[in-house]
């Protein structure tokens, strides 16, 4: 593997024990990803759940009114799983809507 060696000044002589700053090994890692998850509360219409699940999420409006079930029923459901900047997003969009609308709905998103 060749080294590279930078010298600040051209009239300097280069030290050997200077720390170059090359790296030897580069890791990758795969990107994390965030569930977005929507709170049930006892006020927000089944009918704008399911509208949100499909406006900012791209579900059918079966696979909405599933997840939309599992808000009801199990007090909260998974909208979907996303890289953090698409999820911190969504999660913007449906908080928003709800308070323009006057609904409690609450969605937030956590690390899968």
């Amino acid at each position: 593997m060749s080294r590279f060696r930078i010298v600040l000044n051209h009239e300097d002589e280069p030290d050997e024990s200077l720390d170059t700053g090359v790296i030897d090994k580069v890791e990758i890692q795969e990107p994390s990803f965030y569930k977005v998850i929507l709170l049930n509360d006892d006020f927000t219409p089944m009918d704008f759940v399911t509208h949100v699940l499909q406006k900012f999420f791209n579900k059918s409006p079966e696979a909405a009114k599933q997840v939309m079930m599992d808000v009801h029923k199990k007090g909260q459901g998974i909208a979907g799983v996303f890289s953090f900047e698409v999820a911190e997003t969504k999660v913007f969009l449906t908080n928003n809507l709800s308070k323009q609308n006057k609904y409690p709905l609450k969605c937030t998103m956590e690390k899968e």
